[in-house]
């Protein structure tokens, strides 16, 4: 059992290391191809799967159809919000202002997650904000 605990471990070390590089990866080409994009914690107190960012200009839901068409799944909000329409009281407390949470949206990478996945997001996040603040729906 402890050889187990000891395996899993050391995976588990090694997955984490993995999905954070693809995590800043994606956050930083995000902040270089998206203008008015925040994130919305440090990275050093995120879990590494996790990339959490709101966009001026953009209402989420709208974003996520686009993304979703793009062949990303993403989600609106914090987690903490359930499916809830108006903004987490995580933001609040974090005191992100309202124009910028109803840009919320949560990208999430796991231990399956690839260069490729990033690379889709890269690809398809930053054109989907473009057609929202060109045609509406921002």
């Amino acid at each position: 059992f402890a050889e187990a605990v000891r395996l899993t471990t050391a995976e588990r070390t090694a997955v984490n290391e993995r999905v954070t590089k693809l995590r800043d990866r994606l956050l930083e080409g995000l902040a270089a191809s998206v203008e008015g994009l925040h994130e919305t914690a440090p990275r050093a107190l995120r879990v590494p799967g996790n990339a959490h960012v709101c966009i001026e200009g953009v209402e989420a839901e709208a974003l996520l159809f686009l993304l979703e068409a793009g062949g990303v799944l993403a989600s609106a909000a914090a987690s903490c919000s359930s499916g809830a329409l108006e903004t987490s009281h995580v933001l609040q407390a974090m005191r992100v202002p309202a124009e910028w949470a109803r840009g919320s949206v949560r990208l999430s990478l796991g231990a399956s997650s690839i260069d490729d996945d990033v690379d889709r997001v890269l690809d398809v996040l930053p054109a989907a904000v473009e057609r929202l603040r060109t045609h509406g729906g921002g």
